[in-house]
């Protein structure tokens, strides 16, 4: 008979989410401290505390600072797209850059810049959002036809295959059109660095929206996880926590993409790690993963700083390394008879 895993009291998830606070902070202060830009201790301090208008405090106060913010931002809403969506489908390789939202947004922010020549941050969120929904409903469609319906990894191999057709597509967009997309080179690569002045404070409302609707289904996805019947005996409203679920994933994705470029995994990983600290109610996974999530964002822009030093790489391409062995180790734990 197998053990059943004991769930964590509410004290010991209270500890938890205070260190993982502790640690986020942390963080936030190696990424405004730690920059190409070798500056002592004392100088970002000084910045931070009594800026004089030098270039150094400059560094700190207009690029480093917004730069923590806008990962803070974007860690959040994409790893509580990712609870969402594993949550909202029981599928535990559900992820937004892997079922192919991400991917779709981007290919539509791109789209957008070579047939309608949108040059804004504001303009880009519209294209990311509907290229967010068309992504996730296409992968769905395609999963579902088979017999078996949209299993886990019918809809993670479809994903997958979307995601490598849509960006396949937006580089050869971008190649056709260098001059175009020569300042998008780092976008589509997912980077915090050198985004467009006012990124934050635009996409901001759509991602704050999006995680109050998230945080609204936690409930809900609780009696989710009993299946749809049971949680309709149970008087939960299935679908409409779905439908809230996604319009929180699509709102958080489709903002995010379109401030940073498609960063993949984070909504993978971070979910399943805090899956392992605090057990399966999404009451207390959301918001474990809103404050875990910037935590990888910022550690993976942090180590693309130092890699490559005093080159850097982008997020996007770091969170891919990371997150590529999680992926193989959850479809390895998978029934192969689920193909």
């Amino acid at each position: 008979m197998r053990a059943v895993t004991p769930v964590p009291k509410s004290r010991h998830r209270i500890a938890w989410l205070c260190v993982s606070l502790v640690v986020l902070a942390c963080v936030c202060a190696a990424s405004i401290a730690i920059g190409s830009a070798r500056l002592p201790l004392s100088t970002v301090w000084a910045a931070l505390t009594d800026p004089d208008g030098s270039i150094d405090h400059a560094t700190v106060l207009t690029l480093r600072v917004p730069r923590t913010l806008l990962g803070l931002l974007v860690g959040a809403a994409l790893a509580v797209s990712g609870a969402l969506m594993q949550g909202l489908t029981r599928n535990p390789l559900a992820d937004p850059g892997i079922l192919g939202v991400n991917a779709g947004a981007g290919f539509a922010i791109v789209l957008g810049v070579s047939l309608f020549g949108v040059t804004r941050i504001s303009q880009y969120l519209w294209f990311g959002f509907i290229g967010a929904v068309a992504a996730g409903m296409l992968v769905y469609f395609v999963a579902a036809r088979g017999g078996g319906g949209a299993t886990p990894l019918r809809l993670t191999l479809v994903g997958v295959a979307l995601s490598a057709v849509l960006t396949g597509f937006s580089h050869t967009l971008a190649m056709l059109n260098t001059r175009t997309f020569d300042r998008m080179r780092f976008w589509g690569a997912g980077s915090l660095a050198d985004r467009p002045e006012g990124t934050m404070q635009v996409v901001l409302p759509f991602i704050a929206i999006g995680l109050v609707l998230a945080f609204t289904t936690a409930r809900g996805m609780n009696a989710l996880a009993l299946g749809d019947d049971l949680a309709r005996s149970v008087g939960s409203r299935v679908g409409f926590t779905r439908a809230r679920g996604m319009i929180a994933v699509t709102l958080m994705c489709g903002a995010a993409t379109a401030a940073v470029g498609p960063i993949g995994f984070v909504g993978l990983m971070v979910p399943h790690a805090v899956r392992f600290m605090v057990g399966p109610d999404q009451r207390w996974i959301l918001p474990f993963s809103l404050v875990l999530g910037p935590t990888l964002v910022l550690t993976s822009d942090i180590l693309g700083r130092v890699i490559v030093s005093p080159a850097e790489l982008q997020v996007g391409v770091v969170t891919a390394f990371l997150g590529a062995p999680v992926l193989i180790a959850l479809v390895r734990r998978t029934k192969v008879a689920a193909l």
